[in-house]
């Protein structure tokens, strides 16, 4: 039987499943974007520019990413979702495409005392493991070596029911051993009270002695509670009170007293002043309230532990000499050959994975961190790169990654290592998205997306799209700015005076001695971890009159916005109470004036259970927070919520003339607009403001304080290279006005700007802590003697051209 003729296969049509290349975005509309619509490329490398507050995040992070999270939660069973955050459906059409999203943000790791590095990254959880099965002497589990876990011990009877009617009592014990110390409960520092910053002891209550803020003897309940409590006399000075009265009135707990026929409670003055000052947020408290706290409480290195959290089991419990402690106390790259030398065959599996991690951290650039570093001093750069660490070795691919500003807080000579972890993480295989400004990261973009063209309601959407040739051919504010060099300065400032530090060691400084030069623009430079923080926030004199600007985040709701985080909303309700005869209180949404039904929120908010909540404007106040009848009410020809929603620079204008002149408003908004933040409104939510509107909005309000030196640390974050330029004429103004500016900062254009340069190295951790060049941007440049001096050269130009 013949066989039929083989033919020649056809050419297969392209599979259904390979079409799916594009996350297709139509009809977004989060925030302030203007219902666009883009397709973005699958595992390619897409940076996405624009100015700052133009939109990049509320298209990347707030509907892209945001969307991803909610589709996950969703195969979730319902019982399962009701432990889970809940999340809103972005306001978008379509979105199509999407995989699995991992967002790596700048948001800082959390500030609790005892959350480190190591904890924040399973580091110190497998040591744990490797101590508890290697360690001598043996002192128990993993919990043992955990600063974490306090030791309990507990025992009695227990009722045990078997069956109908039987029951019977038995003895059980438990116990756990933890490596907390008792002394500090693992904090690492213990918190002294200075008690004569509390009282006036040469005085009696009744003579006012208190001299905490707020607390007046003639009319405050709180003083009214010691004065009248029957456990001290209130006409005797306190240094003359009984060792017993000394007791009650310090150390006293928690009861109930009679005070004017009221029932009210008493307690000890420092549990007191523990629960209304030391266990709030020091940045969410008032600038004087905080003042007091700086005063009043000390914190030092707790003298059983010495600093290192740990039981004293836990510290004398060793591996080839070394503690626990000693090894979280290295610099990780240190750390890292000390594992490499441990061979161990019974725990192999634990010291790969071990090793992986801390070889991460070489890798990203973070090994001049210790594990023990508390995670809340981590800048929003190096906490970002510690997120990044556990995606590395990870061998899931088809995964969108999103990251923001990844440069942040990098010294040039680490953005070429940042740019390889991005373009291997694409080489995976993966989709990744990046919101940033650098033109060096910009440059190894496969596809470019610029939203503007400006800020806030005049961005939101698309200018461009395509290549990075495209890009700098395209008429866009980034197209027109990709290039721009700063030249060095033709001619710098003379100083006034000097900040002398003296012998500074703050963490891996070096006994350095620096003068800072007063009344000129200093920037203090060098690779991360150096010592640029430790030298300006951790050295400088306590007397310096210094006004720092740093990256903590702004704490606020969403009925904060700039008119209440700037102090601008109380001359505001004044001049409306006082045009119209009424309190200032019925002028705020949060008071008097609120909308019963919406409580001032312009919303309700309808819980559904394990779906998100939906919230609908309020029908009675129509969004506008205020009751009807205090919109009849007016100042100019506006109401205040029209006035709230003036934009910065509208509202300058309103404020200066005419009937609705106010000064003390109008300062305020001016140095809102100097900062650049003449577009937004006066009552837009702190928590739609991008990550630089807020550094930003810092800045303007510390402007107001009374101060002959500012410390700015990174003030180009988020900032668009056309900002950046802005932001040198706020720092000139500044210093023309007398003042004294230290900036701490890696952008060249800064560096160029600067009168005096100061830069730390010449490496990072051990290798870094002292002063490599001290001198004008132009010697810098001629001299080329450290790393930032071969940047800076490059970026003006320096080899290729000689300087004007």
């Amino acid at each position: 039987m013949s066989k039929a003729p083989r033919t020649a296969p056809r050419a297969s049509a392209p599979h259904a499943a390979d079409s799916h290349d594009l996350i297709r975005v139509h009809g977004a509309r989060e925030n302030n974007l203007k219902d666009i619509s883009i397709e973005i490329p699958k595992r390619r490398l897409t940076v996405f520019t624009g100015v700052s507050g133009s939109g990049k995040s509320s298209l990347v992070f707030n509907t892209i990413a945001a969307e991803s999270q909610r589709l996950i939660n969703e195969t979730y069973s319902a019982f399962v979702q009701g432990f889970m955050p809940t999340m809103a459906r972005p306001d978008v059409d379509v979105l199509g495409g999407l995989t699995t999203v991992i967002s790596v943000d700048q948001s800082r790791m959390g500030a609790d005392p005892r959350s480190t590095v190591g904890t924040a990254t399973d580091a110190h959880a497998m040591l744990r493991i490797l101590f508890s099965r290697l360690a001598e002497p043996h002192i128990g589990p993993p919990s043992a070596y955990s600063f974490n876990t306090a030791s309990v011990r507990a025992s009695g009877g227990i009722t045990v029911e078997r069956g109908a009617a039987r029951t019977k009592t038995v003895k059980a014990t438990y116990q756990r051993t933890g490596g907390m110390c008792t002394r500090c409960e693992g904090r690492g520092k213990v918190s002294d009270i200075d008690l004569t910053q509390l009282y006036d002891d040469s005085k009696s209550l009744a003579e006012g002695a208190f001299t905490i803020p707020g607390w007046k003897s003639d009319s405050q309940w709180t003083v009214q509670v010691y004065a009248q409590s029957g456990f001290v006399d209130p006409d005797k000075p306190i240094r003359r009170y009984t060792k017993k009265e000394l007791q009650a009135f310090l150390y006293g707990e928690p009861v109930k007293v009679k005070v004017n026929g009221i029932n009210l409670t008493y307690e000890g003055l420092i549990p007191k002043i523990q629960k209304s000052f030391l266990s709030k947020d020091k940045e969410a408290l008032q600038p004087h309230i905080r003042a007091f706290v700086e005063r009043a409480v000390t914190f030092t290195t707790c003298p059983e532990c010495e600093g290192t959290r740990l039981s004293e089991g836990a510290r004398s419990s060793r591996i080839k000499g070394r503690s626990i402690a000693d090894l979280c106390a290295m610099e990780i790259r240190d750390l890292a050959a000390w594992v490499r030398d441990l061979d161990e065959p019974s725990v192999a599996p634990l010291l790969a994975s071990l090793r992986q991690t801390l070889d991460s951290f070489v890798e990203i650039g973070l090994g001049y961190l210790a594990l023990d570093r508390p995670a809340g001093t981590l800048s929003g750069g190096e906490a970002q790169r510690v997120k990044m660490i556990r995606h590395l070795g990870s061998s899931l691919t088809d995964v969108t990654y999103v990251f923001d500003e990844p440069t942040a807080g990098l010294h040039p000579h680490d953005i070429q290592r940042m740019n390889d972890l991005l373009l291997r993480l694409r080489d995976k295989g993966n989709t990744v998205l990046v919101v940033e400004h650098k033109p060096e990261m910009i440059a190894i973009a496969d596809h470019v997306v610029d939203l503007g063209p400006g800020a806030g309601q005049a961005g939101g959407t698309v200018c461009f799209e395509g290549t990075l040739e495209g890009l700098r051919a395209s008429d866009t504010i980034t197209g027109r700015h990709l290039d721009d060099r700063s030249a060095v300065k033709k001619s710098v400032r003379a100083a006034t005076g000097a900040l002398e530090i003296r012998d500074a060691t703050a963490n891996n400084l070096r006994k350095v001695d620096v003068d800072i030069p007063l009344g000129v623009l200093t920037v203090v430079t060098g690779v991360a971890g150096s010592g640029k923080s430790s030298l300006v926030h951790g050295s400088l004199p306590a007397d310096a009159g210094v006004i720092s600007v740093d990256q903590s985040p702004i704490k606020g709701s969403r009925r904060s916005n700039p008119a209440t985080y700037t102090g601008l909303l109380d001359p505001i309700r004044k001049a409306f109470a006082k045009a119209n005869g009424v309190k200032p209180a019925l002028f705020s949404a949060n008071s008097e004036g609120a909308c019963p039904t919406c409580n001032g929120a312009g919303v309700v908010f309808t819980d559904l259970g394990m779906m998100a909540g939906t919230a609908t404007t309020c029908e009675d106040c129509e969004g506008r927070r205020f009751e009807a009848s205090v919109l009849e009410y007016r100042l100019g020809g506006r109401d205040i919520s029209e006035v709230l929603a003036m934009s910065v620079s509208e509202a300058e204008e309103f404020f200066d003339t005419g009937e609705a002149r106010t000064p003390a408003a109008h300062k305020v908004l001016r140095r809102l607009a100097d900062v650049g933040l003449g577009y937004l409104t006066l009552g837009q939510p702190l928590t739609t403001l991008s990550g630089g509107e807020r550094q930003r909005l810092k800045l303007a309000t510390h402007m107001g304080e009374k101060g002959g030196v500012y410390v700015l640390d990174e003030p180009t974050t988020g900032l668009h290279l056309a900002d950046v330029e802005q932001l040198l004429g706020l720092l000139d103004r500044l210093v023309d006005s007398g003042k004294s500016v230290i900036v701490v900062e890696h952008h060249q254009a800064v560096m160029a700007h600067a009168d005096w340069i100061i830069d730390l190295g010449p490496g990072a951790g051990h290798d870094g802590g002292t002063v490599v060049f001290e001198g004008t941007p132009a010697d810098l440049v001629a001299a080329r003697s450290t790393l930032t001096g071969e940047h800076l050269a490059a970026y003006v130009g320096a080899a290729e051209r000689p300087r004007q």
